[in-house]
């Protein structure tokens, strides 16, 4: 449907199950894809299962709530391709705590994680991004609703749409940029949240059903394309309905 044949996608997180998704869809439309993530391994590793020749997809070590890593992984796309045409934030962390016993290196390590992260990597990449460019920022469905035993999270998450929003106004109208909000999707980040209410949530869904990674991959494809040409400082939910009906 759409074609990103000379394009580059610079993608954090990669190595999770919604971001591999986001990976391979991206080079299955053609764009060159600049990987980081935490687990350099890991990543790598996904890099070549992509790519084997390394030509178009380069796995890279990217610490998101560190900004120097950051500006390291940009020089390195740099190096490698040039420029940046699609920024897709995806590194996150989601962990169970009440607020009563939260330590402050909790809170800080998932706010550094999925609220710092996104600014650090926005940041670094305006340079390098080309006219008529597109960043997503994963956010959640939490981010508008709040999450028990997540109040870290939620708060990280909400502060992200608010910046994407602001992002957008600064960046017209060289560069668009939007948001994503997943709900439940089927990968290893929420197996603790459906053993523990699993059933319901999906009778909660007006789908009934949990959505696939690659549903939500999809959507920030869709974005980024020439068919969101006239699309910037939104936020799509993909939910299956959750958000409306509970």
């Amino acid at each position: 449907m759409f074609d990103f044949s000379g394009k580059v996608l610079f993608l954090t997180g990669a190595n999770g199950g919604i971001t591999r998704a986001i990976a391979k869809t991206f080079f299955e439309l053609g764009a060159s894809c600049v990987l980081t993530d935490l687990d350099e391994d890991g990543v790598r590793d996904f890099a070549k299962s992509l790519d084997a020749s390394g030509s178009r997809a380069i796995g890279l070590r990217q610490d998101a709530a560190k900004s120097g890593d950051a500006d390291n992984a940009m020089a390195e796309a740099k190096d490698r391709f040039g420029k940046i045409d699609y920024l897709v934030t995806g590194a996150g962390l989601y962990r169970d705590q009440m607020i009563h016993d939260m330590t402050d290196a909790q809170w800080h390590q998932t706010i550094g994680i999925n609220l710092d992260g996104v600014f650090y990597t926005c940041r670094a990449a305006i340079p390098l991004l080309a006219e008529g460019g597109s960043i997503v920022n994963i956010a959640s469905m939490a981010g508008h609703r709040g999450s028990f035993m997540h109040t870290h999270y939620a708060s990280a998450k909400g502060a992200v749409l608010t910046f994407s929003r602001s992002l957008a106004l600064e960046l017209a109208p060289r560069i668009r940029v939007n948001a994503v909000s997943p709900g439940l999707i089927e990968t290893p980040l929420v197996q603790p949240l459906l053993a523990a209410r699993g059933p319901s949530l999906i009778e909660l869904t007006p789908l009934k059903r949990l959505g696939q990674p690659e549903e939500v991959a999809h959507t920030v494809a869709y974005l980024c394309s020439d068919w969101a040409s006239f699309i910037t400082g939104e936020t799509i939910h993909v939910n299956g309905g959750l958000y409306i009906a509970s």
